[in-house]
C-alpha cells in the first residue's frame, strides 16, 4: 500500500475532510490531495503532525492498513470472557475446512505431547508462565509458516497441487 493510500485511509477512519486536515496543518486542501494521491510527499514534520492528528505512530501511519487496523481494534475491544466463549476452531474452519476434519485423521495426542514438551522447555529455559510459553510457541510457528508459505502457496486447499 502506498503512503498516499495510508494517509487517505487514516483520514477517512478519523472521519475528517481534506479541508479539516489542511486547516489543522496550515496547508491547502490541494496539498492534502496531492499527498493522498502520491503526487507529492509530506515532509517529516508534517508526517509527524499527520500521525498525531490521526492518533497513530509515524510507523503505523506509513504502514496504515484499514482492514488490519479494524481487526486489531476488534481484538482490543474483545474481553477475555467473550473470547473464551468463542469456538475458534469452528469459526476458522469456515475458511480452513481442515480444522473441522483433522481430529479424526491425526494422532492428536502424540503431537500434543511433543508440543507440551516444547512448552515445558520454554517455561524452564526462560521462566515463562504457561500462557506466555504458549504465545511464544505460537509466534515461532507463525514465523515458520511465513518462511514455508511460498512453497505451499501452490497447493490447493485440499493439499493437492494445482
Amino acid at each position: 500500500m502506498s503512503l498516499g493510500s495510508s494517509l487517505f485511509d487514516a483520514r477517512k477512519k478519523k472521519g475528517m475532510s481534506q479541508e479539516a486536515v489542511a486547516e489543522k496543518l496550515g496547508v491547502s486542501r490541494q496539498t492534502i490531495s496531492k499527498w493522498e494521491t502520491d503526487e507529492t510527499l509530506p515532509d517529516i514534520r508534517q508526517s509527524k503532525r499527520l500521525a498525531a492528528l490521526y492518533g497513530l505512530t509515524l510507523d503505523e501511519l506509513i504502514e496504515f492498513d484499514l482492514e488490519v487496523r479494524e481487526i486489531q481494534e476488534a481484538i482490543d475491544r474483545t474481553r477475555e470472557e467473550v473470547s473464551d466463549k468463542i469456538d475458534w476452531t469452528k469459526a476458522w474452519s469456515r475458511k480452513y475446512p481442515v480444522l473441522a476434519q483433522y481430529q479424526d485423521q491425526v494422532d492428536v495426542s502424540s503431537y500434543a505431547a511433543e508440543l507440551g514438551w516444547l512448552l515445558d522447555r520454554l517455561k524452564g529455559s526462560y521462566g515463562y508462565n504457561e500462557l506466555d510459553a504458549f504465545l511464544v510457541l505460537k509466534d515461532i510457528l507463525a514465523g515458520v509458516w511465513k518462511i514455508r508459505k511460498p512453497a505451499s502457496a501452490a497447493e490447493g486447499k485440499d493439499g493437492s497441487r494445482e
